[in-house]
């Protein structure tokens, strides 16, 4: 898989503005993981809320392995607000950092039960208030399930956005406002997915696979490691 002819030049690449490359990133991206999705399993936003919360320093799939039997256990909001804070950490133990997540969890469900009936909020400035939530995880259930307001920034989409040369910045909230400024909107949520689709299977923090990379012609790093052999 290769971009068209005319921007196979490094000269061409060059020209591009970072609008026009993330354009191509997405179209490239898009062709090599056509059924890219959440890797979160869940059946409304509740669950999408928790599993999201439970993410943080632990994989998708170790979540998935807790879940099922964690919302047989606390279905809905008023269960886990209602919960002993022991019962909750013993449950989700093994996502790593469970005292705090318990925490979380716990403070944030009685914060749904009390201000928004047990339903999960639809809005950006609602969510960052509860417990435990910040703009990361509001904007995976914005994106997921509402209407996305903003762009998922995550460990893999701050080095690949870096990397490629779609964000200068350090900051994941800076590098989502940069993001949001040059991938059009309907892709918002999407593009999240396909940059850590492509991070976890060939732009790997330590000695990614550039030879091998769809990008690497649009990739500022990929042309220095190109340039530097």
């Amino acid at each position: 898989m290769v971009l068209d002819a005319k921007f196979q030049e490094s000269s061409n690449v060059r020209r591009l503005s970072r609008r026009q490359k993330a354009v191509l990133v997405v179209s490239e991206l898009t062709r090599c993981y056509p059924r890219v999705e959440c890797g979160l399993q869940y059946r409304n936003p509740f669950e999408l809320l928790i599993a999201t919360m439970l993410s943080a320093q632990c994989t998708d799939v170790q979540v998935n392995k807790v879940t099922p039997a964690l919302f047989d256990r606390y279905p809905n909001a008023a269960s886990f607000a209602g919960a002993d804070l022991e019962s909750i950490e013993a449950a989700i133990r093994s996502t790593g950092f469970f005292r705090n997540k318990a925490r979380n969890i716990k403070a944030c469900c009685q914060q749904l039960v009390e201000l928004h009936g047990g339903q999960v909020p639809a809005t950006m400035e609602e969510l960052v208030k509860l417990p435990g939530v910040g703009r990361k995880t509001a904007n995976v259930v914005l994106g997921e399930v509402f209407e996305p307001v903003g762009v998922v920034v995550d460990t893999h989409v701050k080095r690949l956005a870096g990397r490629i040369g779609l964000a200068k910045a350090a900051d994941p909230v800076k590098i989502e406002q940069e993001l949001m400024c040059i991938i059009p909107r309907q892709h918002w949520a999407m593009i999240a997915h396909l940059l850590i689709s492509h991070g976890r299977q060939v732009c790997f923090a330590r000695r990614p696979r550039c030879a091998e990379c769809v990008l690497r012609q649009l990739c500022t790093y990929g042309r220095q490691q190109s340039a530097g052999r």
